[in-house]
């Protein structure tokens, strides 16, 4: 029953490494893989609608349509008969598309070349009514004074990714009841860019069902695609319920769970960012289990901000070793969660940054801060590692450069309490502050504002872990986490 889709993947196996690097990345094209085709096929809901209208922009050789058609086909739909609008920007594919839709007989299959955005938002959206949409968009920046940016505000759409657009698009163009099926980078999920695609999708849509890959490179691995995906199934004014949420490891989908949550575990109510959780596990998180674990930093009277220094904005004032006239510049590799190592010979990266007229507003009094890194790699274990800025290590400096790569704990500018600063990397350093980050966090960096809308113990807790902290010389994750458990309301 899965001839055509298993055809279109053979064309994707003989096409994609075929096709240049660069032109993929002029389109951010991925092509679909038959297994993650299947899947997203599988995902919609029974239906019994006499047409179903189905949408599938950006379709490359057609590998969902036909994944969706199979299952049509095999008696997975009770449709009487399938209208599909296929659109596709890349004429090289246009000649498969159309060869793999011809070979469903009682389909009636139209396939705009050109581009979705341009074409969509010029006609009125409501007009085609899909019942069904099926995606796998492209990946790409939209630049904020581009076509389609413009073209996208036009009709009430502010997004940043071409992956967003395409998603919105389609839900604007659902009928009311309609499903969207999309695989999507993660990162929509958190972060200030994509609040007002968060905002959109939640306004006009229920959240179904989403599927997390826990491997960040296996489902495409053919495109080498790092980001990590979801797959998110929408309804157009749909009642917001329950949300299935499925995980599996790669593409094969052998190892597949389902739990179910209710819907404010997937968005806090009180979140004012709107974050959407991915919950890997049908237990709530150690974080929010705990009664002590319920403060803002706002209510701690701490702030967090992005390290000011921006190495290459500053390039001339930058020196490798400390010289007469210069201040200590922190990056990533001077910390541990033990302590600070200044300077760092042979580091690869400047050690000082000249003291100025220029340099001195992106500067800090010396003193003891909390830093989380801003990055990390996509091997590693770990998202969130806080460490602890000691002034001692800078001897009698009394100014600090933070770089650009940590995010900075601090009070107004100045530093905070040295036993606030030891307990605050204790509690970030723990395990369940880092399996609850990765349920919103879906890419390899740690925002200030990721941190900011984390919730703390209270000051008088962080001082308590800081001094337990201060008492061992050695700290081992076990430790941590088991402090973690002891605290108290």
């Amino acid at each position: 029953m899965c001839q055509q889709l298993d055809t279109a993947d053979s064309v994707r196996r003989e096409v994609s490494p075929r096709t240049a690097q660069k032109h993929k990345s002029e389109l951010g094209q991925f092509m679909t893989p038959s297994s993650v085709a299947r899947f997203m096929a599988g995902m919609f809901a029974p239906s019994t609608l006499k047409t179903c209208r189905l949408l599938d922009a950006g379709a490359g050789v057609g590998a969902l349509s036909c994944a969706f058609l199979d299952r049509w086909m095999a008696g997975g739909f009770g449709f009487k008969g399938v209208e599909v609008t296929a659109y596709e920007v890349d004429e090289k594919l246009h000649g498969h598309l159309n060869e793999h839709l011809a070979a469903y007989s009682k389909v009636k299959a139209e396939i705009i070349a050109g581009d979705y955005i341009e074409l969509a938002t010029a006609e009125d959206l409501q007009a085609k009514g899909y019942t069904h949409a099926i995606l796998n968009p492209p990946y790409k920046k939209i630049n904020s004074n581009s076509a389609h940016r413009l073209a996208l505000r036009s009709v009430g759409i502010e997004t940043v990714n071409l992956y967003s657009a395409f998603v919105a698009l389609a839900v604007e163009q659902a009928a009311p009841g309609g499903e969207i099926v999309a695989i999507v980078p993660r990162s929509f999920c958190n972060g200030p860019y994509y609040r007002p695609f968060r905002d959109f999708i939640l306004e006009r849509a229920a959240i179904c069902h989403m599927h997390l890959f826990e491997s960040r490179s296996k489902a495409f691995k053919d495109d080498e695609v790092l980001q990590e995906n979801v797959i998110i199934r929408l309804e157009r004014g749909g009642q917001q319920g329950a949300v299935t949420i499925t995980t599996s490891t790669d593409d094969s989908f052998t190892d597949l769970s389902t739990n179910e949550h209710p819907f404010d575990r997937i968005v806090f109510p009180d979140d004012p960012e709107r974050f959407i959780h991915v919950p890997t596990t049908a237990e709530k998180s150690a974080i929010e289990l705990s009664p002590a674990v319920r403060y803002s930093l706002a209510d701690l009277g701490i702030k967090v901000s992005t390290g000011p220094v921006v190495d290459f904005r500053l390039k001339e004032h930058l020196r490798d070793m400390p010289e007469e006239g210069s201040v200590p510049l922190i990056y990533p590799g001077h910390l541990s969660i033990t302590g600070t190592v200044w300077p760092v010979p042979g580091l690869r990266k400047p050690n000082a940054i000249m003291r100025n007229a220029e340099t001195e507003k992106w500067l800090y009094p010396n003193g003891f801060y909390c830093v989380v890194r801003r990055f990390s790699s996509k091997e590693e274990k770990r998202r969130v590692v806080a460490s602890v800025v000691d002034p001692t290590a800078f001897g009698d400096e009394t100014v600090l450069g933070f770089e650009n790569h940590m995010n900075l704990f601090h009070e107004n500018k100045r530093g905070l309490p040295e036993l606030l600063v030891r307990g605050l990397a204790v509690f970030l350093n723990t395990t369940a502050v880092d399996e609850s980050f990765r349920r919103f966090n879906g890419h390899t960096q740690v925002n200030a504002t990721d941190l900011k809308l984390m919730k703390y113990p209270s000051r008088d807790a962080l001082i308590e872990l800081g001094q337990w902290a201060k008492q061992h010389s050695e700290i081992t994750q076990e430790m941590i986490d088991e402090q973690l458990g002891k605290l108290t309301a």
